[in-house]
């Protein structure tokens, strides 16, 4: 598997799907599908541990199955993890009025998550934190948020990289860019979710892109994919040319500056993650 250039790694947005069968598993039965991604791609992102609130319970990861992942891939693998929603949560979800997630922000959970996390730190790529989009209920401005977020990540080891994605296109600004690098924080570019094309986002705060990015493929209507494809991951049913165009653009210039790029590719960008990296390839 050789790679496209030294500071790329691209991968898929999770990795169990049966239909993937064909394109890189195998016809038959498949004991260990991580162990065969490993051999197609040189990172993936795990977001099954970002689910992790449920009313009063948190659930963290097992260790038997952070073992288990480690224990799948070559050393020269990499993993791109979602952080607990505990911990991104301002509020706990459900219906009625707001209730405070007391876990907001939680040095403490932090701790906890990274323990749990330790057998495969050396393979963390990136831990993303994926924040929802923040109402006024929620969050009163920007700079409240930062304020937190800075509380938050000074106390926290500087041997990762921490990549925030948030969902307030407003937050999007020149305040927003300098505080992700006075903290070395990276920044993560969504592509979906009723948030800015990323290309518009980059060509306005480039300059602020240093180190380390993460950008996210993920499609504008999760429900109307999944309508076309009926959970079948295997097809190209929403072709996006003109955007895989310019992200080999933005990405050509990232890495003209030595910023280290991480691609993820979700299945609902255009029906199916590995058809989206061979034709990004190619095309790269």
């Amino acid at each position: 598997m050789k790679p496209l250039h030294k500071n790329i790694r691209i991968g898929t947005c999770s990795w169990k799907y049966d239909s993937w069968k064909g394109l890189i598993y195998s016809d038959g039965v498949v004991n260990n599908y991580l162990s065969e991604y490993s051999k197609h791609y040189s990172i993936v992102e795990v977001d099954q541990w970002f689910w992790a609130l449920f009313g009063d319970k948190i659930v963290m990861p097992k260790p038997e199955v952070v073992s288990e992942y480690v224990a799948s891939v070559p050393r020269d693998f990499r993993f791109s993890i979602k952080v607990p929603n505990a911990i991104t949560l301002t509020h706990k979800h459900g219906k009625g009025p707001l209730e405070v997630n007391p876990h907001f922000l939680s040095n403490n959970l932090m701790e906890d998550f990274l323990k749990l996390l330790e057998p495969m730190s050396k393979q963390i790529n990136s831990l993303i934190f994926q924040f929802e989009y923040l109402n006024k209920q929620k969050m009163p401005d920007q700079i409240t948020f930062q304020n937190q977020l800075e509380s938050f990540f000074q106390n926290l080891p500087p041997r990762f990289n921490y990549c925030i994605e948030i969902r307030n296109q407003n937050y999007l600004n020149k305040p927003y860019f300098e505080f992700l690098n006075t903290m070395k924080l990276s920044h993560v570019f969504l592509q979906g979710y009723w948030m800015p094309p990323i290309f518009e986002i980059f060509g306005r705060f480039q300059e602020y892109i240093k180190r380390h990015t993460v950008i996210r493929l993920h499609g504008p209507d999760r429900k109307a994919i999944e309508h076309q494809t009926d959970g079948e991951w295997n097809a190209i049913v929403d072709p996006k040319d003109g955007e895989l165009h310019k992200l080999k653009i933005m990405i050509h210039d990232l890495l003209a500056r030595e910023v280290k790029v991480t691609l993820s590719v979700n299945n609902h960008y255009e029906g199916s993650a590995p058809l989206t990296i061979k034709k990004f390839k190619e095309l790269f």
